[in-house]
């Protein structure tokens, strides 16, 4: 009988005898809560890992035989992260001893499902159950959800705190790239300056996630390792994707907004800037990102100032903003820059910096007519403004383009559309693709990529 078959046929039985007589204790404390035995071999060696994403097909029986779930009658995959508690504990313990393609039974006690309150109606109390899993893929945590950092736990760490932005860390690392092992060292950092030690940005971010003892793999993408200028010190190009595995040793947690006073918030800040503007000067983008927001959380929301205090915490405030709105602009990120600009232009409504970046960043997203409003707006505040100038003249000529190009593009496919009726008159049997010819007319060459960023007056960051 086929693996296939055997998981479709409902008279083939979970024995319970055999997995009690034969089953592997794979229970941390050898209490033989959980029992297994694998029914069919997977196809690597690879098992996954805390935290990865796991996806799975079972079929769940109680010891009398009767079925109360199973994921294939509803024809839909079972999906969980392993070991963060989103399912029974016998799950956790054993599909991580799981490798893809496996097929496994587990035998299961009360204490490792639903123990003694069950889960009715179809679980009654102190219930064994019996479990047919297979393991169909697994793959390593998101941290961010977009792609860049993918998180593998290899041990699990202590406790349920994790250090903050600013925290003090000391941890162990081991980089490596093309299967070259580049760094290997102790280290001890404030998490978002890890710049200053060599470190890129993504393992900064990671640590954020990590627990004391903690030992991970992190796959970091370019945009989270050294980017595009490379590291020449380690030897590593432009545009490489990076390993590492770190150990979070121990960390000191950096001050909470709440656990300081405004006096030290406006210090702090001062200090923060400076900083923050130092990494944006060295094209570290990310990094003044990190440093630019500590301002937003300790004064965006701070009340009950002293009109001093007030005063300089709108300065700090603003600053940000508008910084913030910049590095968005390097970072491709145009419509974070919109935001910005907005809360700066919300401080102060005829801000220059504010308008001017504001509309760099519509029209770096092609939105011309609002871009140029922003521009004419910079001239009202201040005539003499030669960059808005030629950033009006840039929006009216990319707007023409466009105008123009859309035009060739419908005037074409109509065209076809023409020509198409024309031979279906002349050839009745002769078919052709309106798909076809809507795909060639929209495929007409055309310039449909952003404007390139252009300068700004110098001045402060």
């Amino acid at each position: 009988m086929t693996t296939d078959e055997a998981m479709k046929n409902e008279d083939v039985p979970l024995q319970p005898a055999t997995l009690a007589e034969q089953g592997e204790d794979i229970t941390p404390t050898k209490d033989r809560g959980v029992l297994k035995i694998v029914k069919q071999t997977g196809i690597s060696n690879e098992r996954p890992m805390i935290g990865d994403k796991v996806y799975v097909h079972y079929k769940g029986k109680l010891a009398s035989g009767k079925k109360f779930d199973s994921s294939r009658d509803r024809n839909e995959q079972f999906v969980f992260s392993l070991g963060k508690g989103q399912v029974i504990k016998a799950w956790d313990i054993g599909v991580a001893t799981m490798t893809k393609g496996e097929i496994c039974l587990l035998h299961c006690k009360p204490e490792y499902a639903y123990g003694a309150a069950g889960s009715a109606p179809k679980i009654p109390p102190n219930a064994t159950l019996l479990f047919e899993i297979e393991l169909l893929d697994f793959k390593g945590e998101d941290l961010f959800e977009d792609g860049g950092i993918i998180r593998r736990i290899r041990r699990k760490g202590e406790g349920y705190s994790n250090p903050n932005e600013g925290a003090r860390v000391e941890i162990h690392l081991e980089g490596s790239c093309g299967g070259r092992t580049f760094d290997c060292r102790d280290v001890t950092f404030i998490i978002g300056e890890g710049e200053d030690h060599d470190i890129p940005i993504g393992l900064d971010r990671a640590l954020e996630k990590m627990q004391r003892g903690e030992i991970c793999i992190l796959h970091l993408g370019p945009r989270y390792g050294f980017g595009e200028t490379g590291k020449p010190v380690f030897g590593i190009d432009p545009n490489a994707e990076l390993t590492y595995e770190v150990t979070l040793k121990n960390f000191e947690k950096a001050k909470e907004s709440w656990e300081m006073d405004t006096k030290e918030k406006l210090q702090q800040a001062a200090v923060v800037k400076e900083k923050g503007t130092a990494y944006f000067k060295a094209g570290k983008y990310m990094q003044a990102v990190i440093q630019y927001s500590k301002i937003v959380s300790w004064l965006d929301m701070e009340y009950g100032l002293s009109e001093t205090e007030a005063k300089a915490s709108k300065c700090f405030l603003l600053a940000a903003f508008l910084n913030l709105a910049m590095c968005n602009i390097k970072l491709r990120e145009y419509i974070r820059a919109v935001e910005w600009c907005e809360k700066a232009l919300g401080l102060d409504q005829n801000n220059e910096k504010g308008l001017y970046r504001r509309g760099e960043a519509r029209l770096l997203m092609n939105d011309f007519e609002l871009a140029k409003c922003d521009f004419l707006k910079v001239l009202e505040v201040n005539p003499q403004n030669k960059a808005a100038k030629s950033q009006i003249t840039v929006c009216q000529k990319k707007a023409k383009e466009h105008n123009d190009r859309d035009k060739r593009i419908y005037a074409n496919m109509f065209q076809k559309f023409a020509e198409r009726d024309a031979k279906d008159i002349d050839d009745p049997n002769n078919k052709h693709s309106e798909e076809k010819t809507t795909e060639t007319g929209l495929c007409e060459k055309g310039d449909d990529e952003p404007v390139s960023e252009i300068k700004e007056p110098e001045g402060d960051v």
